[in-house]
């Protein structure tokens, strides 16, 4: 009879350190991302650059993506809905000019990632997806990470979602084909909203300001091309 082989004994000090140093790859691949992907694209705001770096990016991807978590790609997450390239995400967190004071909504929580990088931004967040599984997921992360300062619920904000005030500067995680104007209401004087506007696969970021006298100016930021938010598709056309 062949004996069984032996396996090693794994020591708690062997094992503390393997998890540290796994530990510390990440944040060195957190760190490769916004070094070498996030900020040659113009993104230079320190503290949008430190709020990258400091959500754990690869918690918020699906398990079977997370060794893709840093990669210049948009990660799908069901429903027929992605995950932000870094890159869109840096530009539009630093499009948005948050501060400590600034109240925010989020239009599409998604994997709740951009929803925590807001909420080290701002002062308030209030985000809303139609999807009650993403939000679901995004509170237990958001949770898990002790952020206490950003709301999560279900809701369809083209047509169904109505808030009870106006916000500070809105990001719209989604492509729409035409901004709904009831996204404009929701915006305060002076407030910034970001938004890939439309049609794929040739699509334009824009940020748009509430101006004081009552204007909304728009401002092109680059092109990118983004899944659609719900009912914000361009209109079928048929073809005879």
């Amino acid at each position: 009879m062949l004996a069984r082989p032996q396996l090693p004994m794994l020591s708690g000090s062997f094992l503390r350190t393997g998890f540290r140093n796994m530990s510390i790859d990440l944040e060195l691949a957190r760190q490769n991302m916004v070094t070498n992907q996030v900020r040659p694209w113009e993104v230079l705001d320190a503290n949008v650059l430190d709020a990258l770096a400091a959500v754990p990016r690869e918690e918020f991807v699906p398990s079977g993506y997370r060794n893709l978590a840093f990669a210049d790609i948009a990660l799908p997450l069901g429903h027929g809905e992605t995950m932000m390239k870094p890159v869109v995400e840096g530009r539009m967190l630093q499009a948005l000019e948050l501060t400590k004071s600034d109240g925010v909504l989020e239009i599409g929580t998604g994997s709740g990632f951009i929803t925590a990088c807001l909420a080290r931004l701002a002062g308030e967040v209030v985000s809303v997806d139609m999807h009650a599984d993403f939000v679901e997921a995004a509170r237990a992360r958001l949770a898990t990470l002790g952020i206490g300062n950003a709301g999560v619920a279900v809701a369809e904000a083209v047509q169904g979602y109505e808030p009870n005030r106006q916000f500070d500067a809105i990001a719209v995680t989604g492509a729409v084909y035409a901004l709904p104007e009831r996204f404009r209401r929701w915006l305060k004087p002076g407030g910034r909203l970001f938004v890939v506007r439309g049609e794929s696969p040739v699509m334009q970021a824009v940020l748009m300001r509430h101006e004081a006298d009552g204007r909304f100016s728009e401002e092109i930021l680059f092109e990118t091309d983004l899944t659609y938010l719900a009912n914000a598709a361009p209109p079928k056309r048929f073809v005879l």
